[in-house]
C-alpha cells in the first residue's frame, strides 16, 4: 500500500515539447587524462548555456549530468539553433588544444508529448532523444522526423538524410537527419549552378505570414489567410515579382534579420508585421521594409472583420495590398528621380523609367528616357527594357512632343522588333508593337494578329488585353473594345498607371457611344494624372457630343495649354481614317481649334 501523499499526487501535465540531449564525446577518457581541465571547461560551458544560449532560444535546462545536459523547448527551430550554438562554444577552446584533448559534443533531438513538471520531463520521447544522440559523431546534431518537419532546410540548418536506424531497446527503425549549420554561400552557389534565365528586372517582394500577438493556436491561421490574400493580389501586378508563400512561411515567427530574408529569398522588399484578434475583429500592424538598406518605407495599422478575410474582395487585404504596392513603387521611383543612373539598381532604372513616362510632364518624360537608356545599355540582351523604350516613344507622340509623329512611330516599331528578336514570345513586346501599328493605322491586320498573339502568349498580361481593346476601339467592334478593355482593368486592379488603363477603357466606351460612362472614366483617370492629353481629348469629345459645349471648350483650352500650336490637321497626322479620331477632330473644329 502506497503512502497517502503519494497516492494523491497528480501526474505532471502532458505537453508537446522538443527534447535536446547533449553529451561530451569520450568524456571518460578525457577526464582520466586531465580531470580538472575538463571539469573547468564543462563548468564554463554550462554557465554559457544557462546565461546565454538557453535564454536566447527560449529553452529550459532540465538537468545537468556532469558530462551532458537535458533541455526542453517549445519550438523545433529554437532547439536546433541552440544545439548548433552549443557546438560552437568549444571551437575557441579546441583551437588551443592538441587533437586528442579536444572537446566535442554530440546532440540528439526529438519532439513528442511529454509529462512536464518544474523539476523534470518524463516519457519514452526522452529516451528516444538519448538514443538518437548516440548516432551523432563528434560535433554533430541528429534529429528525428518530427523535428525535421518543424525546421527549414537552409534556414535553420543544412540537412543530411541518414535513413532509418535500429536503436537499442526501440521497437522499430527510426528515420533520422544530421543537421549542420546553415551556409548562406551554399544558396549562392546553387543559384550560380542554375542554367542562365531571362533576367527579370522588376523589384521583388516577400510577404511573411504575420505573427499573432495573442499567441492562441486557433488564431494562427489568420496570419496565413492574410499572407495568401496579399500575395494573390500582388501577383496580379506586372510591376513586381512576388515570392511564393511556401517559401516565405519559413520565416514566420522567427524575428529573422532582413539581410537573412534577402539572402535566402532574393527579395528587395519584405512585408511583415503582427495582428491581434479582438472578438470578431482583427487589428493588423504591418510594415514594408527595403531589405537591402534596412529601411522601413511604409507602416500602418489596418482593421477589419475576420469574416472579411474569407471574401475574394476582402477590404482589409485590398487595403494592405494597395498600400504596400504603392509604397514599393514610390520608394523605387523616388530613388530613380534623385540619384545618378550609375548609382541605381537595374530594377530602379526600369521601374522609374516606366513610372515617370506615365506622369506625362516634359521633365518626367526626359528623365524616363535617361533611365531607360541606362537600363538598355546595362542589359542589352534583355527584352523588357527595349519594349518599354518603344512604349516611351508612343507616349512622347501622344503628349504632342514629337516633330515627326509617323517617323517616331516607325522608330518605335524598330525598337519593338529588337525586343522581339531577343524574346520572340514576349507578350509585352508583341503588344507594344501591335499598339504602335494600331496608332499608325497601317498594316491593321498584322497589328491585330500581334495583339492576339500577345493575349495567347500570356492570357494574364493586362497590357495585351488593353491594347487589343484599343485596337477594337480604333478599328474594330465597339462590343469587343469594351470587353477587352474591361478585362485589362480586371487583371491589373493595382496598376500604378491605372489612369492609363482607365483612359483606354474610356476610349472603348466612347466608341460604344456610352458617353456618360466615358466622361466618368475620363474624370477618374484625370484625378490620377491631370496632364495626360489622350484622356483630355476623349473627355472633350464626349462632352461635346453630350451637348456640354462649355465644358468641352474648357477641356480643349487645357489641351492647348499643354500642347501649344495644336491644329486639327496636326491631330489627324496619323490614324486619320479612324472613326474615333474623326469624331475628335470634328469636336475640335467645332470648338474653334484652327485647321
Amino acid at each position: 500500500m502506497l503512502p497517502a501523499a503519494e497516492q494523491e499526487a497528480p501526474l505532471p501535465m502532458q505537453q508537446n515539447k522538443v527534447v535536446l540531449v547533449v553529451d561530451l564525446v569520450e568524456s571518460v577518457r578525457l577526464m582520466a587524462a586531465n580531470e580538472a581541465a575538463v571539469v573547468g571547461h564543462w563548468h564554463r560551458f554550462m554557465q554559457h548555456a544557462q546565461a546565454t544560449v538557453l535564454p536566447q532560444w527560449r529553452g529550459r535546462l532540465v538537468k545537468s549530468l556532469g558530462d551532458g545536459l537535458l533541455a526542453e523547448f517549445s519550438s523545433a527551430s529554437d532547439a536546433v539553433r541552440a544545439a548548433l550554438d552549443f557546438h560552437r562554444f568549444f571551437d575557441t577552446v579546441n583551437a588551443a588544444l592538441p587533437h586528442d584533448q579536444q572537446l566535442h559534443l554530440r546532440a540528439g533531438l526529438n519532439g513528442t508529448h511529454l509529462y512536464v513538471d518544474a523539476r523534470d520531463v518524463y516519457g519514452h520521447g526522452v529516451n528516444l532523444a538519448a538514443r538518437v544522440a548516440s548516432l551523432a559523431g563528434p560535433g554533430e546534431t541528429v534529429v528525428t522526423a518530427n523535428i525535421r518537419d518543424g525546421i527549414v532546410d537552409g534556414v535553420d540548418g543544412e540537412l543530411d538524410d541518414m535513413g532509418e536506424s535500429y536503436l537499442k531497446h526501440w521497437p522499430e527503425p527510426v528515420r533520422t537527419w544530421r543537421v549542420r549549420p546553415a551556409d548562406s554561400t551554399g544558396m549562392v552557389a546553387f543559384k550560380a549552378s542554375l542554367p542562365p534565365a531571362q533576367e527579370d528586372l522588376r523589384p521583388t517582394i516577400a510577404v511573411i505570414p504575420l505573427d499573432c500577438s495573442t499567441g492562441l493556436d486557433e488564431h494562427q491561421v489568420i496570419g496565413e489567410l492574410i499572407a495568401d490574400g496579399v500575395i494573390a493580389q500582388l501577383s496580379r501586378s506586372r510591376q513586381m515579382r512576388v515570392i511564393s508563400r511556401l517559401s516565405t512561411t519559413a520565416f514566420r515567427g522567427r524575428g529573422a534579420q532582413l539581410s537573412d530574408i534577402q539572402a535566402h529569398l532574393g527579395s528587395g522588399y519584405v512585408l511583415s508585421g503582427s495582428y491581434s484578434v479582438l472578438g470578431d475583429r482583427v487589428v493588423v500592424m504591418a510594415e514594408l521594409s527595403d531589405a537591402r538598406r534596412s529601411d522601413v518605407v511604409w507602416a500602418d495599422r489596418v482593421t477589419g472583420s475576420i469574416a472579411d478575410l474569407l471574401h475574394a474582395d476582402s477590404q482589409l487585404i485590398q487595403a494592405l495590398t494597395d498600400s504596400a504596392s504603392q509604397a514599393v513603387i514610390e520608394n523605387t521611383v523616388q530613388r530613380a528621380t534623385i540619384l545618378p543612373c550609375p548609382q541605381l539598381d537595374s530594377n530602379a532604372l526600369l521601374l522609374g523609367g516606366i513610372a515617370l513616362m506615365h506622369r506625362s510632364t516634359a521633365r518626367d518624360l526626359e528623365r524616363s528616357r535617361e533611365l531607360l537608356d541606362a537600363v538598355t545599355e546595362r542589359h542589352r540582351r534583355v527584352a523588357s527594357p527595349w519594349a518599354w523604350m518603344a512604349k516611351w516613344h508612343i507616349l512622347n507622340i501622344i503628349q504632342g512632343r514629337s516633330a515627326d509623329a509617323p517617323g517616331e512611330f516607325r522608330q518605335a516599331i524598330d525598337i519593338a522588333d529588337r525586343a522581339l528578336d531577343l524574346e520572340p514570345h514576349s507578350s509585352l513586346a508583341l503588344a507594344i508593337k501591335g499598339h504602335v501599328q494600331c496608332h499608325l493605322g497601317t498594316q491593321l491586320e498584322e497589328s491585330r494578329q500581334l495583339l492576339l498573339q500577345a493575349t495567347q502568349a500570356n492570357p494574364n498580361d493586362h497590357n495585351a488585353w488593353l491594347y487589343a481593346g484599343f485596337w477594337s476601339t480604333m478599328w474594330g467592334d465597339p462590343a469587343d473594345a469594351v470587353r477587352e478593355s474591361e478585362r485589362a482593368l480586371e487583371l491589373s486592379p493595382l496598376d500604378p498607371q491605372r489612369f492609363f488603363i482607365e483612359m483606354l477603357v474610356a476610349h472603348s466606351y466612347l466608341m460604344a457611344n456610352d458617353l456618360p460612362k466615358t466622361v466618368e472614366l475620363c474624370q477618374r483617370s484625370l484625378q490620377r494624372n491631370r496632364y495626360y492629353l489622350a484622356t483630355m481629348r476623349v473627355l472633350m469629345t464626349a462632352q461635346y457630343e453630350l451637348g456640354r459645349e462649355r465644358e468641352a471648350k474648357a477641356t480643349l483650352d487645357r489641351i492647348v495649354a499643354i500642347q501649344p500650336g495644336l491644329t486639327v490637321s496636326g491631330f489627324l497626322s496619323y490614324g486619320s481614317s479612324s472613326p474615333l479620331r474623326i469624331r475628335g477632330a470634328r469636336a475640335m473644329k467645332a470648338l474653334g481649334l484652327p485647321e
